[in-house]
């Protein structure tokens, strides 16, 4: 048995949905980590703000859509989602999100809680 506190991952989703594999990439990754009860935050900032808003259909250019699956992160414990709120202004985007208990956050605390964590992944 290891006494090693457990590492922290934080995911941040910086591209738009469907643009590439970048958002399905990161969903993925996070549900694997949250199988394995590991510590993972998910961050939207940038064109990634566009993952978190209603309506958005892959449908309409083949993608399958991957952003239901955004919906089972509570499984998975991952209850830690931010949005940036200057991306959310910049796209003149309301902060109502197609999931429940995301956390808006201004520029530096946004920075703050993602450099708290050991490991940055971005997408």
């Amino acid at each position: 048995m290891s006494n090693n506190p457990l590492k922290t991952l934080a995911i941040l989703n910086s591209k738009a949905p469907y643009s590439d594999t970048a958002g399905k990439d990161s969903v993925d990754i996070a549900l694997v980590f949250g199988s394995f009860e590991q510590p993972v935050s998910l961050f939207f900032q940038g064109d990634g703000v566009w993952q978190l808003v209603q309506g958005q259909d892959g449908s309409a250019i083949s993608v399958k859509d991957y952003l239901k699956t955004f919906s089972a992160f509570e499984f998975y414990d991952i209850e830690d989602i931010y949005v940036c709120q200057s991306s959310l202004e910049e796209r003149n985007l309301p902060a109502t999100f197609h999931i429940e208990a995301v956390q808006v956050l201004n520029q530096r605390d946004f920075a703050h809680k993602l450099t708290s964590h050991n490991t940055i992944l971005r997408f």
